[in-house]
């Protein structure tokens, strides 16, 4: 067990199908080692922060679950295809989340700053241009 004080936007956890927490560094080789240490995230979740700044590039997708995004402080609307309709959610208020249902492609858009938790079903996830 990891015992410690750790902060979410430098220090992720990654939940285990057993709801084992384990903390892992958010740096460069992130993704590449928790694939690696949790057999590709199969049947993992990530516990992730992140500030925002800008749109993000990306859409993606997660197809082995639901994930939740939720506002920490400033302002983000969450795009989300759903059987070619396009679904629109702003998050304005601290602790405004939305449920993205698993296989549903999503994006972001920040005007100005955004913190953001995330509880993400990593296997398999996918990522294509806006």
């Amino acid at each position: 067990m990891d015992i410690g004080s750790f902060n979410l936007h430098d220090t992720f956890v990654v939940l285990d199908p057993d709801n084992h927490a384990t903390p892992e560094e958010n740096n460069a080789d992130l993704y590449t080692r928790i694939d690696a240490r949790y057999d590709k995230f199969k049947s993992h979740q990530l516990l992730s922060a992140h500030i925002f700044t800008e749109d993000w590039a990306n859409w993606e997708i997660h197809p082995k679950g639901d994930e939740v995004v939720l506002l920490i402080t400033g302002e983000a609307t969450l795009r989300l295809k759903i059987n070619n309709t396009e679904h629109i959610f702003t998050l304005s208020k601290p602790g405004d989340y939305v449920l993205v249902p698993r296989n549903t492609w999503h994006t972001a858009e920040v005007p100005n700053q955004a913190a953001l938790l995330f509880v993400t079903p990593g296997e398999g996830t996918q990522h294509q241009p806006v």
